[in-house]
């Protein structure tokens, strides 16, 4: 593998965070982040071959929709978001974002910042009925056996940075067996060998894992590094590398390039 091959392969970065202090931001666990605008994201990444990305909303911004709202319009058609909603949201404020390119609801049991975890149910089976969203889970995958039940009758679920834990790597996979995704991301949070975990996931269903830098990767031990990418390259062949990199997250988040300009490319994985 060259780095050439690093910077042309097209990615989608599935999980990525925009700190912008022009917003409201919320302390969490004693904690808030520096910033990281569009502008810093946009040079952090400008090695990449960038097809579009998912903007992520963190335990930190909590139920805020500005800062996504303009994030979502300076990226562009080719990024999405994945917002975190109060229960009671109104069905025209799910279609209103929505249409601003919003495509998931975030769970964060881990931290915090969103509502909570016995609301998924419902939450996740009205957004998709209303809009086609999915929900995405920032959780232990220790935690997983008890949530498997509910998880698995939901229309549509990805759980973030490969599960984090070791431990609970069997209780992710057979998740992933029945349809569940996986953001490869991360990789500094985790404590286990994420190119075995790669290649486990892929072998359990190849249109399950999708990759993202999780930058600025705020409170993760060791935070992104461009060698993240080259491991999924070094790790899968090359066809199914660029479905991991690309062709599953575009998929998945329906960006709206995709949907409404007319944009007939194609990327892999399609």
């Amino acid at each position: 593998m060259t780095p050439d091959l690093a910077a042309t392969v097209p990615v989608f970065d599935s999980h990525f965070h925009i700190i912008d202090r022009r917003f409201p931001l919320v302390e969490n666990q004693g904690f808030l982040p520096d910033d990281f605008t569009c502008r810093d994201y946009l040079q952090r990444t400008a090695g990449l071959n960038l097809a579009g990305g998912a903007i992520v909303s963190g335990s930190f911004q909590a139920l805020d929709q500005s800062y996504l709202e303009d994030a979502l319009a300076t990226l562009g058609p080719d990024f999405v978001g994945v917002t975190q909603l109060p229960i009671g949201v109104d069905d025209d404020e799910v279609l209103r974002l929505d249409g601003l390119g919003v495509r998931a609801v975030r769970f964060n049991i881990k931290r915090g910042g969103s509502e909570k975890v016995e609301h998924l149910d419902r939450m996740a089976r009205r957004v998709h009925e209303l809009a086609g969203w999915h929900v995405e889970l920032y959780v232990d995958s220790r935690e997983l056996p008890e949530l498997a039940p509910t998880l698995l009758r939901l229309p549509a679920v990805s759980i973030d940075h490969l599960g984090l834990s070791a431990s609970g790597l069997p209780s992710l996979l057979a998740l992933v067996e029945r349809g569940v995704r996986v953001k490869a991301t991360g990789f500094g949070r985790v404590d286990f060998d994420v190119a075995g975990a790669v290649r486990d996931i892929c072998r359990a269903n190849p249109d399950a894992l999708m990759f993202g830098t999780d930058l600025p990767s705020t409170r993760a031990p060791r935070p992104y590094q461009d060698q993240d990418l080259r491991l999924i390259l070094d790790t899968l062949d090359l066809d199914l590398a660029r479905k991991v990199l690309c062709g599953n997250a575009i998929k998945y988040y329906r960006p709206r390039s995709r949907q409404n300009s007319g944009d007939s490319r194609t990327f892999p994985g399609d």
